[in-house]
């Protein structure tokens, strides 16, 4: 008897997604970006890091909406320590996760997960992954056709 991959999914609205261009890749500097961030009482969520290109990195992470005004504040405070720094927002999106403790011994979830978005033309704007459930951030208009697509998928009620 297989075991199923995916075993529940779990959605949260209103998600922004704020990104740091141009941001010297100095983990000084990152873990101060971040320390501000919490020192206003502002969970962050999913976080991207690309790797550095001459002396730069990108830095992606998500948060609610709610928050995001006071996480702008803090950001803003970094264009001193980093002159060329842009920040990107996107809001107006939805993180959905699936998660399956079994998943980590069975192979192809993640592209299960994405030929389902596909078919639907569902784009994934950030994504992150552990042993046991993926994330993703899509646009919230695509948010009912995701969860149904996912849910015929991994057969999930």
């Amino acid at each position: 008897m297989s075991q199923k991959p995916v075993t529940s999914l779990d959605v949260t609205y209103n998600v922004s997604l704020v990104t740091l261009n141009n941001l010297p890749n100095n983990i000084k500097l990152i873990s101060e970006v971040f320390t501000s961030i919490a020192n206003e009482g502002i969970s962050i969520d999913m976080i991207s890091k690309s790797p550095s290109v001459k002396g730069n990195t990108t830095v992606s992470f998500s948060l609610l909406y709610d928050d995001l005004v006071k996480a702008m504040s803090c950001l803003n405070k970094f264009n001193e320590k980093a002159s060329k720094l842009s920040l990107e927002i996107d809001s107006f999106n939805t993180k959905f996760c699936v998660f399956g403790k079994n998943m980590k011994d069975i192979p192809g979830v993640a592209a299960r997960l994405f030929n389902a978005l596909a078919k639907e033309d569902i784009e994934i704007k950030l994504v992150t992954t552990s042993e046991s459930d993926i994330s993703c951030l899509i646009d919230e208009k695509d948010t009912d056709k995701a969860i149904a697509c996912v849910k015929k998928e991994f057969d999930l009620e």
